[in-house]
């Protein structure tokens, strides 16, 4: 069905990011099947959240080469994406600015387009709580959203100083304007073509770092006790991987080794039997710091990165129908949040 372009998501699409990029997404992304029908003119929370993961799934892709090749290169053999989840890290600390603190900064997004919590995962090896986030209209096919949580009181008060210090004045992308605009999303359903363009790169916008540059001797204080904590200090909230649900993720991690791409060594099995996780290593970007003299320097740090995942199914025998299991797994996360961690420096 990847033939069929939804009107309504086509236009958003097309003003957003132009024509190369949007044709390229369409050719490249599963499409839910919620979607084969539309209203010209009539916005639904479905197709703002199916354009929204669309645009961030191509700012992952501008963000990690191992990604885009890996994903170019599919598409040149005939295949595509099955765009199963995209993930990102907040803290859950008092002192964000302008920014509602933690996960509330995007409960404020997922809600009105329609996603809801879909699990709870303590991540206590990392001082973190992550939690799932799926689309009610179509949570087999609409991808969803990993949040997690990172706690700074779980760490040292020099630790908690230094997060102050770079999370502390952050603003809010979210203008009166968008909020309002959520709010009728979420009261209604439905928003009227012209008001989802406005709205459209205000979310998008949201996945991003909302800080200005951090002081290097603060991000080498998170350095020490939280890979996590420092990769935000650097990245803020932009998508931490992508993934691509796939039907064979051991042989595709066979087969991404033997093409000398920088793979997890082992796939992550959840204890369910039935998740099963690799990635790439983090891409390497070079971002900016404030020196102790004023200055500005630049360092090589971990960026995001590219993940696969495989999903066994179930037969439910009241509803006479295959389901996936689009559960998590917290040990799964936590081996494959060391690609970034690995990479830090």
């Amino acid at each position: 069905m990847r033939n069929i372009k939804n009107a309504n998501l086509e236009q958003l699409l097309l003003k957003l990011l132009g024509a190369d990029k949007t044709a390229r997404l369409f050719a490249t992304l599963n499409h839910p099947r919620i979607l084969n029908e539309w209203e010209d003119g009539i916005v639904t929370r479905a197709e703002l959240a199916q354009a929204m993961n669309m645009a961030l799934f191509e700012d992952l892709l501008t963000r990690s080469p191992n990604g885009r090749q890996y994903t170019e290169e599919t598409v040149a053999a005939g295949g595509s994406v099955y765009f199963d989840h995209g993930a990102l890290r907040a803290v859950r600390w008092p002192h964000s600015g302008a920014l509602p603190t933690g996960e509330a900064a995007f409960a404020r997004i997922l809600r009105p387009l329609g996603f809801r919590i879909n699990g709870r995962y303590p991540l206590d090896r990392l001082g973190m709580t992550g939690r799932a986030w799926a689309h009610e209209d179509a949570a087999d096919e609409i991808a969803q959203f990993f949040v997690s949580e990172l706690h700074p009181e779980r760490f040292s008060a020099e630790f908690q100083h230094a997060v102050t210090n770079v999370i502390g004045a952050s603003r809010d992308p979210l203008t009166p304007r968008a909020v309002g605009q959520l709010w009728e999303l979420e009261r209604d359903g439905v928003l009227p073509l012209e008001v989802a363009h406005e709205l459209l790169p205000v979310i998008v916008g949201a996945f991003a770092r909302q800080h200005e540059m951090p002081h290097e001797a603060d991000y080498e204080v998170l350095l020490k006790e939280s890979a996590e904590m420092a990769w935000i200090a650097t990245e803020g909230n932009a998508f931490n991987h992508a993934t691509d649900r796939v039907a064979d993720v051991f042989k595709l991690s066979d087969d991404e080794k033997a093409k000398g791409r920088p793979m997890k060594p082992e796939v992550e099995r959840s204890r369910s039997g039935r998740v099963f996780q690799t990635a790439y290593r983090a891409d390497v970007v070079r971002r900016e710091f404030r020196a102790a003299d004023g200055g500005i320097v630049t360092r090589d740090v971990p960026g995001s990165f590219y993940e696969f995942i495989t999903r066994k199914r179930t037969f439910d025998q009241d509803a006479r129908r295959w389901e996936t299991d689009l559960r998590f797994d917290a040990g799964n996360a936590q081996g494959i949040f060391k690609m970034t961690a690995s990479q830090a420096a």
